[in-house]
Protein backbone atom coordinates (compact mmCIF):
# COMPACT_ATOMS: atom_id res chain seq x y z
CA UNK A 1 0.00 0.00 0.00
CA UNK A 2 0.73 3.93 -0.71
CA UNK A 3 2.89 4.75 2.34
CA UNK A 4 0.97 8.42 2.55
CA UNK A 5 -2.36 7.74 0.23
CA UNK A 6 -3.97 10.38 -0.75
CA UNK A 7 -7.28 8.11 -1.19
CA UNK A 8 -7.51 5.60 1.69
CA UNK A 9 -8.35 2.32 1.57
CA UNK A 10 -10.49 2.64 4.57
CA UNK A 11 -10.75 6.42 6.35
CA UNK A 12 -11.75 5.81 9.87
CA UNK A 13 -10.52 9.27 11.01
CA UNK A 14 -13.43 10.63 8.78
CA UNK A 15 -16.17 8.61 10.33
CA UNK A 16 -14.75 9.59 13.79
CA UNK A 17 -14.64 13.02 13.04
CA UNK A 18 -18.78 12.98 12.52
CA UNK A 19 -19.43 10.94 15.79
CA UNK A 20 -16.87 12.80 18.03
CA UNK A 21 -18.69 14.30 20.39
CA UNK A 22 -21.19 11.56 20.74
CA UNK A 23 -18.54 8.79 21.27
CA UNK A 24 -16.57 11.18 23.80
CA UNK A 25 -19.29 11.13 25.68
CA UNK A 26 -20.05 7.69 25.65
CA UNK A 27 -16.42 6.89 26.40
CA UNK A 28 -16.55 9.16 29.77
CA UNK A 29 -19.84 7.58 30.93
CA UNK A 30 -18.41 4.23 30.87
CA UNK A 31 -15.36 5.63 32.68
CA UNK A 32 -17.56 7.43 35.26
CA UNK A 33 -19.68 4.25 35.77
CA UNK A 34 -16.64 1.78 36.06
CA UNK A 35 -19.03 -0.65 34.15
CA UNK A 36 -15.81 -2.27 32.29
CA UNK A 37 -16.95 -5.16 31.50
CA UNK A 38 -20.47 -6.91 30.46
CA UNK A 39 -22.74 -5.22 33.20
CA UNK A 40 -25.97 -2.42 31.94
CA UNK A 41 -23.66 -1.15 28.99
CA UNK A 42 -23.12 -4.62 27.03
CA UNK A 43 -26.90 -5.17 27.84
CA UNK A 44 -28.21 -1.81 26.64
CA UNK A 45 -26.46 -2.97 23.04
CA UNK A 46 -27.83 -6.22 22.86
CA UNK A 47 -31.29 -4.97 23.17
CA UNK A 48 -30.50 -1.95 20.50
CA UNK A 49 -28.67 -4.41 18.34
CA UNK A 50 -31.71 -6.65 18.20
CA UNK A 51 -34.03 -4.19 17.51
CA UNK A 52 -31.98 -2.86 14.42
CA UNK A 53 -31.08 -6.12 13.01
CA UNK A 54 -33.94 -8.09 13.56
CA UNK A 55 -32.42 -10.44 15.57
CA UNK A 56 -34.10 -12.25 18.64
CA UNK A 57 -31.37 -12.72 21.09
CA UNK A 58 -28.21 -11.28 21.08
CA UNK A 59 -25.39 -12.12 22.90
CA UNK A 60 -21.56 -9.54 23.00
CA UNK A 61 -18.54 -11.15 22.93
CA UNK A 62 -14.78 -10.16 22.70
CA UNK A 63 -14.22 -10.76 18.74
CA UNK A 64 -15.88 -12.56 15.59
CA UNK A 65 -14.21 -15.31 16.04
CA UNK A 66 -14.79 -16.11 19.80
CA UNK A 67 -18.11 -15.40 18.50
CA UNK A 68 -17.84 -18.24 16.25
CA UNK A 69 -16.60 -20.30 18.68
CA UNK A 70 -18.96 -19.72 21.12
CA UNK A 71 -22.01 -20.25 18.91
CA UNK A 72 -20.29 -24.00 17.54
CA UNK A 73 -20.52 -25.13 21.06
CA UNK A 74 -23.56 -23.99 21.78
CA UNK A 75 -24.91 -25.70 19.27
CA UNK A 76 -23.64 -28.48 20.37
CA UNK A 77 -20.57 -28.79 17.81
CA UNK A 78 -17.54 -30.89 18.67
CA UNK A 79 -15.21 -33.94 17.80
CA UNK A 80 -16.90 -36.10 14.85
CA UNK A 81 -19.15 -33.45 13.35
CA UNK A 82 -18.34 -32.34 10.11
CA UNK A 83 -19.17 -28.65 9.51
CA UNK A 84 -19.35 -27.69 5.85
CA UNK A 85 -18.02 -23.89 4.82
CA UNK A 86 -15.72 -21.98 2.33
CA UNK A 87 -12.32 -21.73 1.73
CA UNK A 88 -12.40 -18.42 0.31
CA UNK A 89 -12.99 -16.01 3.79
CA UNK A 90 -10.93 -15.18 6.70
CA UNK A 91 -8.92 -18.19 8.30
CA UNK A 92 -11.76 -17.75 11.52
CA UNK A 93 -13.60 -19.16 9.73
CA UNK A 94 -12.11 -22.79 9.71
CA UNK A 95 -9.88 -21.87 12.60
CA UNK A 96 -13.15 -21.74 14.88
CA UNK A 97 -14.78 -25.33 13.67
CA UNK A 98 -11.51 -26.31 14.57
CA UNK A 99 -11.00 -25.10 18.03
CA UNK A 100 -13.90 -27.11 18.85
CA UNK A 101 -12.61 -30.10 17.76
CA UNK A 102 -15.07 -30.53 14.56
CA UNK A 103 -14.07 -31.44 10.69
CA UNK A 104 -14.55 -28.52 8.76
CA UNK A 105 -15.34 -29.59 4.66
CA UNK A 106 -14.80 -27.57 2.36
CA UNK A 107 -17.79 -26.39 -0.67
CA UNK A 108 -16.81 -24.05 -3.60
CA UNK A 109 -18.53 -20.66 -4.45
CA UNK A 110 -20.69 -19.26 -6.20
CA UNK A 111 -18.43 -17.11 -8.94
CA UNK A 112 -21.12 -14.32 -8.90
CA UNK A 113 -21.74 -13.40 -5.65
CA UNK A 114 -18.72 -15.21 -3.87
CA UNK A 115 -20.87 -16.82 -1.42
CA UNK A 116 -20.87 -21.09 -1.14
CA UNK A 117 -22.77 -22.57 -3.30
CA UNK A 118 -25.16 -24.75 -2.81
CA UNK A 119 -24.76 -27.70 -5.37
CA UNK A 120 -21.28 -28.04 -4.03
CA UNK A 121 -22.47 -28.23 -0.63
CA UNK A 122 -25.35 -30.86 -1.31
CA UNK A 123 -22.26 -33.00 -3.15
CA UNK A 124 -20.00 -32.27 0.10
CA UNK A 125 -22.80 -33.83 2.24
CA UNK A 126 -21.61 -37.32 4.43
CA UNK A 127 -23.51 -39.37 7.25
CA UNK A 128 -20.90 -37.21 9.68
CA UNK A 129 -22.25 -33.50 8.69
CA UNK A 130 -23.36 -31.48 11.41
CA UNK A 131 -23.49 -28.43 10.29
CA UNK A 132 -23.58 -26.10 6.87
CA UNK A 133 -21.78 -22.47 7.52
CA UNK A 134 -22.09 -19.83 5.16
CA UNK A 135 -20.33 -16.56 4.64
CA UNK A 136 -21.80 -13.50 3.34
CA UNK A 137 -18.36 -12.56 2.36
CA UNK A 138 -17.85 -8.94 1.70
CA UNK A 139 -21.48 -8.09 2.94
CA UNK A 140 -22.84 -9.86 0.01
CA UNK A 141 -25.73 -12.29 1.22
CA UNK A 142 -25.47 -15.71 0.27
CA UNK A 143 -28.36 -17.70 -1.54
CA UNK A 144 -30.26 -18.49 1.55
CA UNK A 145 -33.54 -19.72 0.12
CA UNK A 146 -31.55 -22.55 -1.12
CA UNK A 147 -29.74 -23.18 1.61
CA UNK A 148 -32.22 -22.68 4.16
CA UNK A 149 -34.11 -25.70 2.12
CA UNK A 150 -31.20 -27.90 1.77
CA UNK A 151 -30.35 -27.66 5.81
CA UNK A 152 -34.20 -27.97 6.31
CA UNK A 153 -34.77 -31.15 4.17
CA UNK A 154 -31.70 -32.99 5.47
CA UNK A 155 -31.84 -31.82 9.23
CA UNK A 156 -28.66 -30.05 9.21
CA UNK A 157 -28.11 -26.71 11.64
CA UNK A 158 -27.09 -23.70 9.71
CA UNK A 159 -25.19 -20.72 11.33
CA UNK A 160 -24.44 -17.71 9.49
CA UNK A 161 -20.95 -16.01 9.27
CA UNK A 162 -22.19 -12.61 9.25
CA UNK A 163 -19.02 -10.85 10.44
CA UNK A 164 -19.18 -8.12 6.90
CA UNK A 165 -22.67 -8.30 6.71
CA UNK A 166 -24.00 -5.79 9.51
CA UNK A 167 -27.24 -4.81 7.68
CA UNK A 168 -27.52 -7.11 4.67
CA UNK A 169 -30.75 -8.05 3.66
CA UNK A 170 -32.28 -11.09 1.64
CA UNK A 171 -35.72 -10.90 0.68
CA UNK A 172 -37.03 -9.03 3.45
CA UNK A 173 -35.09 -10.37 6.20
CA UNK A 174 -31.61 -9.28 7.52
CA UNK A 175 -28.97 -12.16 7.33
CA UNK A 176 -27.94 -13.30 10.69
CA UNK A 177 -32.12 -14.18 11.45
CA UNK A 178 -32.04 -17.58 9.24
CA UNK A 179 -30.03 -19.82 10.95
CA UNK A 180 -29.91 -21.65 14.35
CA UNK A 181 -27.28 -19.20 15.05
CA UNK A 182 -25.08 -15.90 13.76
CA UNK A 183 -22.10 -14.30 14.37
CA UNK A 184 -20.65 -10.81 13.84
CA UNK A 185 -17.45 -9.37 14.13
CA UNK A 186 -17.33 -5.58 15.13
CA UNK A 187 -13.53 -5.22 14.25
CA UNK A 188 -12.31 -1.26 13.81
CA UNK A 189 -12.80 -1.35 9.98
CA UNK A 190 -15.75 -3.46 9.53
CA UNK A 191 -19.50 -1.31 8.76
CA UNK A 192 -20.20 -1.48 12.10
CA UNK A 193 -16.48 -1.08 13.86
CA UNK A 194 -15.44 -1.00 17.78
CA UNK A 195 -12.71 0.79 18.88
CA UNK A 196 -10.87 -2.58 19.49
CA UNK A 197 -11.93 -6.22 19.49
CA UNK A 198 -15.50 -6.77 19.81
CA UNK A 199 -17.84 -9.71 18.72
CA UNK A 200 -21.51 -11.04 19.12
CA UNK A 201 -23.61 -14.36 18.76
CA UNK A 202 -27.33 -13.98 17.17
CA UNK A 203 -29.63 -16.84 17.78
CA UNK A 204 -33.28 -17.30 17.46
CA UNK A 205 -33.17 -20.13 20.34
CA UNK A 206 -33.18 -19.14 24.44
CA UNK A 207 -31.75 -22.04 25.44
CA UNK A 208 -28.81 -21.74 22.72
CA UNK A 209 -28.52 -18.00 23.61
CA UNK A 210 -28.60 -18.85 27.83
CA UNK A 211 -25.51 -21.55 26.53
CA UNK A 212 -24.04 -18.75 24.79
CA UNK A 213 -24.03 -16.55 27.91
CA UNK A 214 -22.66 -19.15 30.53
CA UNK A 215 -19.71 -20.55 27.58
CA UNK A 216 -18.45 -16.77 27.17
CA UNK A 217 -18.03 -15.88 31.52
CA UNK A 218 -16.31 -19.49 32.37
CA UNK A 219 -19.47 -21.16 32.16
CA UNK A 220 -21.03 -19.68 35.29
CA UNK A 221 -24.59 -19.86 36.73
CA UNK A 222 -23.81 -17.44 39.27
CA UNK A 223 -20.92 -15.16 40.63
CA UNK A 224 -18.72 -17.92 41.94
CA UNK A 225 -21.13 -21.38 40.63
CA UNK A 226 -20.11 -22.78 37.38
CA UNK A 227 -22.46 -24.67 35.71
CA UNK A 228 -19.65 -26.23 32.75
CA UNK A 229 -16.15 -25.68 30.98
CA UNK A 230 -16.42 -22.35 29.95
CA UNK A 231 -13.81 -19.55 28.69
CA UNK A 232 -13.49 -15.81 29.30
CA UNK A 233 -14.12 -13.79 26.05
CA UNK A 234 -16.81 -11.01 27.60
CA UNK A 235 -17.50 -7.89 25.67
CA UNK A 236 -16.20 -4.72 26.91
CA UNK A 237 -18.33 -2.06 28.61
CA UNK A 238 -15.59 0.31 26.52
CA UNK A 239 -16.69 -0.97 23.29
CA UNK A 240 -20.80 -1.89 24.01
CA UNK A 241 -21.01 2.21 24.59
CA UNK A 242 -19.32 2.85 21.02
CA UNK A 243 -20.80 0.40 19.32
CA UNK A 244 -24.17 1.95 20.94
CA UNK A 245 -23.14 5.56 19.45
CA UNK A 246 -22.67 3.77 15.91
CA UNK A 247 -25.45 1.94 15.88
CA UNK A 248 -28.57 4.49 14.63
CA UNK A 249 -25.38 6.02 11.90
CA UNK A 250 -25.22 2.17 10.30
CA UNK A 251 -28.32 2.99 8.40
CA UNK A 252 -27.21 5.66 6.54
CA UNK A 253 -23.53 4.59 6.42
CA UNK A 254 -25.17 1.57 4.52
CA UNK A 255 -27.37 3.78 2.03
CA UNK A 256 -23.82 5.74 1.42
CA UNK A 257 -22.03 2.38 0.61
CA UNK A 258 -24.56 1.23 -1.85
CA UNK A 259 -24.52 4.11 -3.64
CA UNK A 260 -20.73 4.31 -4.12
CA UNK A 261 -20.67 0.52 -5.49
CA UNK A 262 -23.32 1.30 -7.78
CA UNK A 263 -20.84 4.23 -8.94
CA UNK A 264 -18.16 1.84 -9.17
CA UNK A 265 -20.47 -0.77 -10.94
CA UNK A 266 -21.65 2.11 -13.28
CA UNK A 267 -17.67 2.69 -14.57
CA UNK A 268 -16.34 -0.64 -13.92
CA UNK A 269 -19.12 -3.43 -15.00
CA UNK A 270 -19.56 -1.46 -18.15
CA UNK A 271 -16.17 -1.72 -19.23
CA UNK A 272 -17.01 -5.40 -19.05
CA UNK A 273 -15.02 -5.83 -15.42
CA UNK A 274 -16.58 -8.72 -13.04
CA UNK A 275 -17.84 -7.27 -9.54
CA UNK A 276 -20.11 -8.44 -7.20
CA UNK A 277 -23.35 -10.02 -8.76
CA UNK A 278 -26.10 -9.92 -5.89
CA UNK A 279 -28.01 -12.85 -5.56
CA UNK A 280 -31.56 -12.47 -6.83
CA UNK A 281 -33.80 -10.70 -3.76
CA UNK A 282 -30.27 -9.94 -1.67
CA UNK A 283 -28.75 -6.14 -0.82
CA UNK A 284 -25.04 -6.39 -0.09
CA UNK A 285 -23.90 -3.95 2.06
CA UNK A 286 -20.57 -3.91 0.66
CA UNK A 287 -17.98 -4.39 3.49
CA UNK A 288 -15.85 -4.19 0.59
CA UNK A 289 -15.64 -3.41 -3.34
CA UNK A 290 -14.24 -6.17 -5.05
CA UNK A 291 -13.77 -6.15 -8.61
CA UNK A 292 -11.61 -9.15 -10.77
CA UNK A 293 -8.87 -8.39 -13.44
CA UNK A 294 -6.39 -10.72 -15.00
CA UNK A 295 -3.50 -8.41 -14.67
CA UNK A 296 -3.98 -7.80 -10.94
CA UNK A 297 -0.60 -7.29 -9.69
CA UNK A 298 0.18 -4.67 -12.63
CA UNK A 299 -2.96 -2.50 -11.80
CA UNK A 300 -2.04 -2.62 -7.95
CA UNK A 301 1.19 -1.57 -8.32
CA UNK A 302 0.04 1.29 -10.53
CA UNK A 303 -3.27 2.61 -7.77
CA UNK A 304 -0.21 2.17 -5.15
CA UNK A 305 2.00 4.45 -6.79
CA UNK A 306 -0.85 7.02 -7.93
CA UNK A 307 -1.40 7.09 -3.91
CA UNK A 308 -4.43 5.02 -3.70
CA UNK A 309 -4.78 1.80 -0.96
CA UNK A 310 -5.92 -1.40 -2.94
CA UNK A 311 -6.13 -4.43 -0.83
CA UNK A 312 -6.37 -8.04 -1.59
CA UNK A 313 -9.17 -10.31 0.22
CA UNK A 314 -8.20 -13.17 0.49
CA UNK A 315 -5.05 -14.25 -1.86
CA UNK A 316 -4.72 -17.57 -0.62
CA UNK A 317 -7.90 -20.18 -0.02
CA UNK A 318 -7.76 -21.67 3.15
CA UNK A 319 -7.37 -24.99 1.51
CA UNK A 320 -3.94 -23.93 0.42
CA UNK A 321 -2.93 -22.15 3.77
CA UNK A 322 0.29 -23.72 5.53
CA UNK A 323 -1.19 -24.34 8.56
CA UNK A 324 -4.04 -27.07 7.27
CA UNK A 325 -1.09 -28.11 4.38
CA UNK A 326 -1.08 -31.70 5.98
CA UNK A 327 -4.93 -32.26 7.06
CA UNK A 328 -6.58 -34.20 4.82
CA UNK A 329 -9.90 -32.10 4.35
CA UNK A 330 -7.49 -29.58 2.66
CA UNK A 331 -6.86 -31.66 -0.05
CA UNK A 332 -9.56 -31.22 -2.29
CA UNK A 333 -10.23 -28.96 -5.69
CA UNK A 334 -12.29 -26.13 -6.00
CA UNK A 335 -11.78 -24.43 -8.62
CA UNK A 336 -14.02 -21.62 -8.78
CA UNK A 337 -12.36 -20.50 -5.21
CA UNK A 338 -8.83 -20.61 -7.18
CA UNK A 339 -9.82 -18.83 -9.84
CA UNK A 340 -11.23 -15.71 -8.16
CA UNK A 341 -8.80 -16.06 -5.58
CA UNK A 342 -6.12 -14.80 -8.17
CA UNK A 343 -8.30 -12.38 -9.89
CA UNK A 344 -9.67 -10.01 -7.41
CA UNK A 345 -8.84 -7.11 -5.91
CA UNK A 346 -10.62 -4.53 -3.59
CA UNK A 347 -10.92 -1.11 -4.04
CA UNK A 348 -11.40 2.00 -1.85
CA UNK A 349 -14.43 1.78 0.08
CA UNK A 350 -15.86 3.59 3.00
CA UNK A 351 -18.99 5.82 3.72
CA UNK A 352 -17.19 9.49 3.48
CA UNK A 353 -15.47 8.20 0.57
CA UNK A 354 -16.56 11.42 -2.45
CA UNK A 355 -17.65 10.57 -5.53
CA UNK A 356 -14.89 12.24 -7.49
CA UNK A 357 -12.37 9.76 -5.55
CA UNK A 358 -14.21 6.73 -6.79
CA UNK A 359 -13.77 8.28 -10.05
CA UNK A 360 -10.42 8.72 -9.66
CA UNK A 361 -10.01 5.21 -8.41
CA UNK A 362 -11.98 3.96 -11.42
CA UNK A 363 -9.66 6.16 -13.90
CA UNK A 364 -6.94 4.53 -12.76
CA UNK A 365 -7.96 1.30 -12.46
CA UNK A 366 -9.28 1.68 -16.47
CA UNK A 367 -6.17 2.78 -17.42
CA UNK A 368 -4.03 -0.64 -16.65
CA UNK A 369 -6.41 -3.38 -15.97
CA UNK A 370 -7.44 -6.37 -18.39
CA UNK A 371 -10.58 -7.88 -17.76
Amino acid sequence: MATNPHIPFVDLGAQYDGIKTEVMAAIDGVLQSRAFIQGPLVAEFERAFCANQGVKHAIGCSNGTSALEIALKSLGIGPGDEVITVSHTFFATVEAILNVGATPVFADIDPAGYGIDVASVEAALTGATKAVLPVHLYGTPCNMAALCALVDARGLLLIEDAAQAHSATYGNRTVGTFGDAATYSFYPSKNLGAYGDAGLIATRDEAVADRARRLLDHGRSSKYEHATVGTNCRMDGLQAAVLSVKLPHLEIWTKNRRRLAALYDSRLKSAGFKVIEQPAGAHGVYHLYVVETSNRDAVMAHLTASGVQVGIHYPVPLHKQPALADMAFARVSLPVTERVAARVMSLPMYAELADDQVHEVCDLFLAVAKP
